[in-house]
């Protein structure tokens, strides 16, 4: 049987240089579920997710709390997956440390990326770059396939899961009502009107910002 050999399959340079907006490349690898391929997302929410290397502090802690979080991910329709330059086997022998240990069982697909290919075609290292040291980049994919976030944090910060959950309640809210997510916006909170792009409308307004900022409170 030929194994998934982490080649994307819709990319033309070496490092990609993803924004917002554009289409994930797709690839297809190795998971610690199985072979794995990116396009086989499409038509739910996915938060694609990278970290340094297994066996390491913050990343144990971060893939802890997502494993204790993954039915919240779930129940917004939202899958997990992992991505590392660590071999399949050494996935294999972090997870079951992790539940051995503290008990939590990591059942989001793993994928490996021993080449950095994958990492590449996203932009998560550069093609000078020998190692994914500093990598801990989080995409969020809507089921068309679309990046519609991104964060980035070094390797000695851990990511903040309830801010993960956070971005993926905005991006399905806005989807769902066409508004804009204030600062510090939660699930159930109502979303800004968006900006009038009338002149009339601006002139007329009751004061010098209620055409643009509309109270967070107001309804949708």
């Amino acid at each position: 049987m030929n194994q998934p050999n982490s080649t994307p399959l819709a990319i033309a340079a070496p490092c990609a240089g993803l924004r917002i907006g554009d289409l994930a490349p797709d690839f297809e690898a190795r998971s610690t579920v199985g072979p794995v391929r990116l396009s086989a997302f499409r038509g739910r929410w996915l938060v694609l997710f990278s970290h340094p290397a297994d066996f390491t502090p913050v990343c144990t802690t971060e893939f802890m709390a997502l494993a204790k979080e993954a039915a919240a991910f779930e129940a917004r329709d939202c899958a997990l997956m992992a991505l590392s330059v660590d071999s399949l086997f050494s996935h294999f022998a972090w997870l079951r440390m992790i539940r051995d240990r503290f008990g939590v069982e990591v059942r989001f697909p793993i994928v490996e990326d021993p080449t950095l290919v994958i990492g590449r075609a996203f932009g998560m290292v550069s093609a000078q770059d020998s190692d994914s040291a500093t990598v801990r980049t989080t995409f969020f994919i809507d089921p068309k396939g679309v990046i519609r976030a991104m964060t980035c944090y070094p390797a000695n910060l851990g990511r903040s899961i309830p801010e993960m959950l956070r971005i993926v309640d905005g991006l399905q809210a806005i989807d769902a009502k066409g508004g804009l997510a204030p600062a510090n916006w939660q699930q159930g909170e109502a979303l800004l009107r968006p900006p009038t792009h009338d002149l009339d409308e601006v002139l007329g307004a009751e004061d010098a910002t209620s055409w643009f900022l509309r109270d967070a409170g107001e309804e949708n």
